[in-house]
């Protein structure tokens, strides 16, 4: 099926998008061109396919500074461009040095303002820091880019101050607390705000970034008691669904008062939000801190949740951001890591994932036009066609992926 979507999103011409959607990572033409060059870089397809995605992304003025992020605009095709070039020695040189500049300079600016913002005793926007649209998605592709960079260290050390508690009106709150909700903007059914746990737009994102960097030599001052405040507030918010721990999506000021939670429906295990997410970034944070315990305590949860018949039948679509798509390359990636005594587990559940996204007696040309015309989700990486198609490649070879494609979900 992977192949088929690849054939049928052979030439950006055939592609209608809506003009908001062109330049984003999630929807658009940067992430359509990350499956062309996945499949070019492990000799499954032309790299003439990769450059044909790429150029078209090119084609109009990118956005760049204040109105881009890193799924938008400049940052987003930078992604997709640094992907095909560490395949290509020499090929884009003179675009990507402009757009790694662009990204160091973005980086400083947003890093600056939010000390300013500590320092004036503010709550941050989940923009600030999050992975889709804040430092913590810059910081993945410094890390990819230039790990010894400055603008690097300027976002960990940022990282590192924002894990610190801050007081607000008397009450004491994590460094992340958000007056807003999930979405970002005002929400009366989050009267006070929220803490968010997700790897999209929560603190896992967070613990993601400080743990792979420092399995990569890379630390800043308080870089491990950072580590160890997010890893402690998880801790005090897991809770027993009866198959295996889970995290919640978010704590809200009621339930930070409260200090517990209350029952709720069980949820989906994703990436964005959710156990498969929380476990990836816990279990990379045990790996960078040679916590032998809570590695293994990460995977089992892991395991639990995808083996879990509750929590996979509210999974209801199949891509990456809270799809079976999605939980099957965490899968992948978590028994690359694991001890031998999860890894099996792990690797063990993929058959079943896989199949919800592609039934063995379906057929793929029909499978693979039905996903690329949903209305939906479409073509895209974060919740279409592409990015199932990648997690397929990603999850039925021995090998991670050789575009690394997947930096900027924080997975590895």
């Amino acid at each position: 099926m992977a192949d088929a979507v690849a054939e049928q999103l052979a030439d950006p011409g055939s592609v209608v998008l809506p003009a908001a959607h062109r330049q984003h990572l999630a929807h658009g033409l940067p992430g359509i061109a990350l499956l062309h060059i996945e499949r070019a870089a492990a000799g499954l397809g032309p790299w003439q396919r990769a450059h044909d995605w790429l150029a078209a992304a090119a084609r109009e003025p990118l956005t760049s500074g204040p109105d881009s992020h890193p799924f938008y605009g400049a940052p987003a095709f930078a992604h997709a461009l640094a992907c095909a070039a560490d395949h290509l020695p020499g090929a884009y040189r003179h675009a990507l040095d402009t757009l790694d500049r662009q990204m160091a300079a973005d980086a400083r600016r947003r890093v600056d303002a939010a000390h300013h913002r500590i320092d004036a005793g503010r709550l941050p926007a989940l923009g600030e820091f999050d992975t889709i649209r804040g430092l913590t998605g810059y910081g993945a592709y410094l890390l990819r880019r230039d790990p010894g960079a400055l603008a690097l260290r300027a976002v960990l050390g940022y990282c590192v101050r924002l894990t610190r508690p801050i007081t607000q009106d008397g009450e004491t709150l994590p460094g992340w607390w958000t007056e807003t909700g999930p979405a970002g903007r005002p929400d009366e059914r989050f009267p006070g705000g929220h803490a968010n746990s997700g790897m999209a737009h929560g603190i896992c994102g967070v613990l993601a970034l400080l743990a792979l960097t420092a399995r990569n030599g890379i630390f800043v001052a308080g870089h491990g008691e950072a580590l160890d405040r997010i890893l402690t507030w998880l801790d005090h918010w897991q809770h027993d669904t009866g198959r295996g721990p889970a995290w919640p999506y978010w704590v809200t000021r009621a339930k930070l008062r409260a200090g517990r939670l209350t029952p709720s429906a069980r949820r989906r295990p994703s990436w964005c939000y959710g156990t498969a997410g929380v476990a990836r970034a816990r279990q990379l944070a045990a790996l960078a801190l040679g916590d032998a315990r809570r590695r293994l305590d990460a995977e089992n949860a892991l395991v639990a949740a995808l083996t879990d018949p509750a929590q996979l039948e509210v999974t209801t679509d199949n891509g990456l951001c809270h799809g079976f798509a999605g939980l099957a390359h965490i899968a992948a990636r978590a028994a690359d890591d694991a001890h031998p005594s999860t890894s099996g587990p792990l690797r063990a559940v993929l058959p079943t994932l896989l199949a919800a996204v592609h039934p063995p007696d379906t057929d793929p040309v029909h499978a693979a036009t039905m996903l690329i015309q949903d209305e939906e989700h479409g073509p895209g990486f974060l919740d279409g066609a592409a990015g199932i198609a990648l997690a397929l490649l990603a999850t039925t070879t021995a090998a991670p992926p050789r575009s690394a494609w997947d930096a900027c979900l924080l997975v590895a």
